[in-house]
């Protein structure tokens, strides 16, 4: 017998499976618990348009699902879009109980909850709530605030450079952790740059399978913030292995800096349907997001070398003393190869 908190740990790890091909829908898990209590179906949702994780686990449990539990990561959607509401399917399914962890925050998909409980369903919400919502926190933030979840990853020595005296870069970390990179494109909707990443190093910005080269099966959108457009045609950024958006004050206008508006840029993003974002170079371009608090999570790879010149992995964030320091609550360390990982969330400034 599976207890529901078990069975909701399995949904929030199945919902994490889709990370990076649901969007702009969120990553859902669903476990299905038969009348005896053991497992008769599961699913996730894999990709935007496709089943939800509720149909894909009801498909699977057939007949009996009848007078089980459903234990689901999101309220089940109450609306038609491209798929049926899935508090209907539940309900006609004769599900007879049903344990949510987060309750959805959008208005056309909420409502799953109270349409099931008028039909005579048992609903219990919470469970594992936290554990639920930073699994699913980039879809959460970005329907709430308008605007993607940013990421801004880092690659640095110890001593805090992103590249020698002479400017190379390659290659500050090992490859256990360039590979962990790779990992990570593979769960966003977006790669962000800046134009002077790419002309000093012609970063390509795709997932790529570093044991056989191979590319990931879906791209992130690779964005280019170019303001006067110098991208070069040949770069390896334009070719065909990813789609590719070069951002200019031309289409976005400019922000105070007289470079691209970053809030038009997360705006329009957001508008195409891309809700999380890596922010991956260069240190200008990251100093300018966090100096418009537009940071939401920094994930550095940390080297154990030292340079001790050579250009520092973090310009113009906007601190002029110590007591405007941008302050992290670190979330996760690990050791990556010999590099270390730490993932850490921006503190909200004290009102």
């Amino acid at each position: 017998m599976v207890t529901e908190d078990e069975a909701m740990r399995r949904a929030i790890a199945l919902a994490a499976r889709g990370l990076g091909t649901t969007s702009p829908n969120p990553v859902v898990g669903c476990i299905l618990l038969g009348s005896d209590g053991e497992i008769v179906g599961e699913g996730f949702h894999a990709y935007a348009g496709g089943p939800h994780a509720e149909i894909v686990a009801l498909a699977q449990a057939g007949d009996r699902a009848r007078g089980g539990t459903a234990v689901v990561t999101l309220e089940p959607c109450n609306h038609t879009g491209r798929t049926g509401p899935c508090s209907h399917a539940l309900i006609n399914a004769g599900i007879r109980r049903v344990v949510i962890a987060v309750d959805d925050p959008t208005p056309v998909a909420a409502g799953g909850a109270v349409t099931m409980r008028a039909a005579g369903l048992q609903v219990e919400t919470g469970v594992r709530r936290l554990e639920a919502t930073e699994g699913n926190v980039a879809w959460l933030t970005a329907v709430r605030r308008g605007r993607p979840y940013v990421t801004w990853k880092f690659a640095a020595t110890l001593d805090g450079r992103s590249a020698a005296e002479d400017g190379t870069s390659q290659w500050i970390t090992s490859a256990p952790a360039r590979a962990d990179v790779h990992v990570l494109r593979g769960t966003v909707d977006a790669i962000v740059a800046g134009v002077g990443t790419v002309l000093a190093d012609d970063p390509q910005l795709t997932v790529r399978d570093l044991k056989d080269g191979a590319l990931a099966i879906k791209q992130p959108l690779r964005v280019v913030v170019d303001s006067d457009g110098r991208t070069p045609e040949k770069a390896r950024v334009r070719d065909a292995a990813a789609l590719t958006w070069i951002a200019t004050t031309r289409e976005l206008g400019a922000g105070p800096d007289g470079r691209v508006d970053l809030n038009a840029l997360l705006a329009a993003l957001f508008g195409r349907g891309i809700r999380s974002v890596l922010l991956e170079g260069g240190p200008t371009l990251a100093g300018a997001f966090l100096a418009a608090g537009l940071v939401d999570q920094v994930i550095g790879y940390v080297a154990p070398k030292l340079l001790g010149s050579g250009r520092a992995a973090l310009v113009g964030a906007g601190v002029a003393t110590i007591a405007d320091a941008i302050e992290l609550d670190l979330k996760d360390i690990a050791q990556i190869g010999p590099d270390l990982r730490f993932t850490a969330a921006l503190r909200m400034k004290e009102s």
